[in-house]
C-alpha cells in the first residue's frame, strides 16, 4: 500500500516531464559537452588573454634594437653564479649573456650562455689574480704576470702582443673584438678588431695611465694624476670632459653613451649623452661614494655606508637593487647584470637573467615580440571577418530576398570576385601601393584586402539561407503588415539564421589570421618593425636560422598553429550544437 502511494506520487504530467528549453539553452549545453570545442575556446582565450593583457605590464619598444643580445637561446642563467663561487669569490665580470669569476685561490669559473671557444678555460694558466670580459672573450692576468685569452680567436684576438712580454701589467680590460693591457709604466697596448673600437693609443702615449675603461663604441682613461682622457680618434660626447674634475678623478665608469667618475670628495659626475636620464644622479650618494661602475644603460655606485644605489636604464631590472645587497664592499656591472660582493665573499645579483623565449637576430625578445605579434595578427583577422560578414550579408540577404535579375547579378559578381587568384592579387596590390602608404596605412589595407576578396563565400550561404526563410509564415505575416522590405530582411530574417553566421563567422576568423601570417611571411603584409606572427616567421627562413636558432621559429608556429586549430575546433563544436542533424553524419 505504501509502495503504491510512492510510486503515483512520483508520477508527473507531461509538462513536467519533457520541460522545454530555449534555443540558445540548447546550443550552450551541446557545446558544453563537447570537449574538443571547449578545449579550443580554452586555449584561444588563454593566447588572447596574454596576447592583450601582458604588454600592459611587459613592455618594449617596438624599435628596440640590442646587438649585443642578438640569437639568445631561451633560459635564464645569466647569474647563475656557482655554488662553489659563492662564499670565496675575489672577482666577478660579465658579459652579454654570461659571467666569470675568480674565487680566492685564483681558480675560475663560467656561468651563463657560453660558447664553445668559451668553454675553453686554459687549464694552465696557475693562480688568477684579474680578469676582464669582452663581448665574447675573456682576458686574464695570473699572480706571475701571464696573460691568457679566451673565447673569440679571429683578427689576432688570441695572440697576446710580443711588447707585453716580461713587462709586469697594472690593469687589463677586455671590449668588443678588443683587449686592452696597461703596464706598469703607464702605457697601452691594445690588439684585436681596432676597428671594431674606435681607440687611440697615441693620444695618451705621454701620459701614465692608471686604468681604462671601453663600451661597444670607444674608451676613456684614466691617469695616476687622476685627469680623464678620451682615447675615441673623432670627437665624440666623451670629449666633453668637465674641467673642473681633472686631477680629482679617483674612480671611473662608461656606459655606450656616457662617462661617470667618481672625485675624491665622494661625488659623482656624468657627461655624455643624457640616455635613460643617466644625468641625474641621485642626490643622498653625493659625497659620499666610495666605488662606481656601469652597464650598458644604467649606474651603480657603493657608499661609504655599505648601501648600494643605481639609475639609469631599468628595462631589465638592472637599476633596481635588492634589499638584501648592502654592506657590500664591491660592485661589479656588465650590459644589464649586476653583483655586489660582501667582505665575507657572499654575493647578491640582480638584472637580466635571461630570456624566456630567446632572441632574434636583432636582439629583441621572442616573448614579447609573440605577445605583439598575436595582438596584430587577431586585430587583422577579426576586422576582415567583420568587412567580409558586412558586405556578405548585405550581398546575400538582398540577393536572396529579391531573387529573378537581382539574384543573378549580385551572384554573378559573387562568382567574378571569387574566381580572383586571392594570394597573386593581393601580392600585386601590396607590391604597387604598400611602399606609398604609412606602416598604419599598410595594415589597414591588409585589413581591406582580406575583407573585400574574401566575403564571397559568406554571401553565397547567407543566400540560401533566406531563400529558404523568405517563404515562412512570419515574414508572410510581415509583408502583410506592410513592413518594409529593407526591414524584413535585416530585421526579421537575417537574426533568424544570425546564429548559422557566427559559426561561419569563427571558421574565418582562423582563415583570415593564416592568409595575414602567409602574405606577411612572403613579405606582403604587416612590415617590420610592427610584428605580426607572419613577418616573424619571414625573417626565419634561411638554413642557419632553421638549423641553429631554432627558438626563432618554433615558437611562433606553436602559437600561430594552436590559436587557428583551436578557433577551428570551437567552430566545428558551434556548428554542431547550432546543428544538431550534423552529429546523426
Amino acid at each position: 500500500m505504501l509502495f503504491e502511494k510512492k510510486k503515483v506520487k512520483e508520477q508527473r504530467s507531461i509538462l513536467e516531464e519533457e520541460q522545454m528549453q530555449s534555443p540558445f539553452r540548447t546550443i550552450i549545453k551541446n557545446l558544453l559537452e563537447n570537449k574538443l570545442a571547449m578545449g579550443g575556446l580554452i586555449v584561444f582565450v588563454f593566447i588572447f588573454a596574454m596576447c592583450f593583457i601582458l604588454p600592459i605590464w611587459f613592455r618594449q619598444s617596438l624599435n628596440y634594437q640590442d646587438p649585443t643580445q642578438k640569437n639568445i637561446a631561451p633560459g635564464f642563467s645569466f647569474l647563475n653564479v656557482p655554488k662553489e663561487l659563492k662564499g670565496n669569490v675575489e672577482i666577478i665580470e660579465f658579459g652579454p649573456t654570461f659571467g666569470v669569476g675568480v674565487d680566492k685561490d685564483g681558480n675560475v669559473y663560467e656561468w651563463g650562455q657560453l660558447s664553445e671557444n668559451l668553454k675553453k678555460i686554459p687549464f694552465d694558466m696557475g693562480k688568477v689574480v684579474d680578469i676582464a670580459v669582452g663581448q665574447d672573450h675573456v682576458l686574464a692576468l695570473n699572480d706571475k704576470g701571464d696573460l691568457f685569452t679566451w673565447g673569440y680567436n679571429r683578427l689576432q684576438l688570441d695572440r697576446i702582443p710580443v711588447e707585453l712580454k716580461g713587462k709586469k701589467i697594472r690593469h687589463i680590460e677586455a671590449g668588443y673584438q678588443v683587449s686592452i693591457a696597461v703596464t706598469e709604466d703607464g702605457k697601452i697596448v691594445s690588439w684585436g678588431n681596432e676597428n671594431a673600437v674606435d681607440i687611440s693609443a697615441a693620444k695618451v702615449a705621454d701620459e701614465d695611465i692608471q686604468e681604462v675603461k671601453i663600451n661597444i663604441q670607444t674608451g676613456i682613461a684614466l691617469t695616476t694624476d687622476g685627469r680623464v682622457i678620451s682615447l675615441a680618434k673623432r670627437e665624440t660626447a666623451f670629449d666633453k670632459i668637465p674641467e673642473e674634475i681633472q686631477g680629482k678623478v679617483e674612480k671611473l665608469a662608461l656606459t655606450d653613451k656616457a662617462a661617470a667618475v667618481v672625485l675624491k670628495d665622494g661625488t659623482v659626475k656624468v657627461w655624455g649623452n643624457n640616455h635613460q636620464d643617466i644625468f641625474t644622479v641621485p642626490e643622498e650618494v653625493q659625497g659620499h661614494v666610495t666605488d662606481i661602475s656601469a652597464g650598458r644603460n644604467h649606474i651603480v655606485v657603493l657608499t661609504d655606508d655599505g648601501d648600494v644605489v643605481a639609475w639609469g636604464g631599468n628595462e631589465n631590472k638592472q637599476s633596481k637593487v635588492p634589499g638584501k645587497a648592502k654592506n657590500a664592499a664591491k660592485i661589479v656591472s656588465g650590459y644589464y647584470q649586476n653583483c655586489a660582493i660582501n667582505e665575507d665573499g657572499t654575493v647578491t645579483t640582480w638584472g637580466l637573467k635571461g630570456y624566456l623565449l630567446g632572441t632574434d637576430n636583432l636582439g629583441r625578445n621572442v616573448f614579447y615580440r609573440i605577445l605583439k605579434g598575436g595582438q596584430m595578427t587577431m586585430t587583422v583577422g577579426f576586422i576582415a571577418v567583420v568587412i567580409q560578414f558586412v558586405i556578405g550579408i548585405f550581398v546575400g540577404g538582398i540577393s536572396g530576398y529579391y531573387g529573378g535579375k537581382v539574384d543573378m547579378l549580385l551572384m554573378r559578381l559573387a562568382e567574378v570576385v571569387g574566381s580572383l587568384p586571392f594570394i597573386p592579387l593581393a601580392l600585386i596590390l601590396s607590391a604597387l601601393i604598400g611602399n606609398k602608404v604609412s606602416d598604419v596605412g599598410r595594415i589597414v589595407m591588409i585589413m581591406l584586402i582580406l575583407g573585400v576578396l574574401g566575403w564571397t563565400g559568406i554571401a553565397g550561404m547567407v543566400r540560401a539561407q533566406v531563400l529558404a526563410e523568405r517563404e515562412k509564415e512570419f515574414v508572410v505575416a510581415a509583408k502583410a503588415l506592410g513592413v518594409r522590405e529593407r526591414n524584413i530582411i535585416f530585421r526579421h530574417i537575417v537574426p533568424n539564421v544570425m546564429t548559422i553566421i557566427i559559426v561561419q563567422a569563427t571558421i574565418s576568423f582562423a582563415t583570415c589570421m593564416l592568409t595575414e601570417s602567409g602574405l606577411s611571411f612572403l613579405g606582403f603584409g604587416v612590415a617590420e618593425p610592427i610584428p605580426s606572427w607572419g613577418n616573424m616567421l619571414n625573417n626565419c627562413r634561411s638554413s642557419e636560422v632553421i638549423s641553429q636558432y631554432w627558438w626563432r621559429w618554433v615558437f611562433p608556429s606553436i602559437v600561430l598553429g594552436l590559436c587557428t586549430v583551436s578557433i577551428n575546433l570551437f567552430g566545428d563544436g558551434l556548428r554542431k550544437a547550432v546543428d544538431p542533424k550534423a552529429n546523426e553524419r
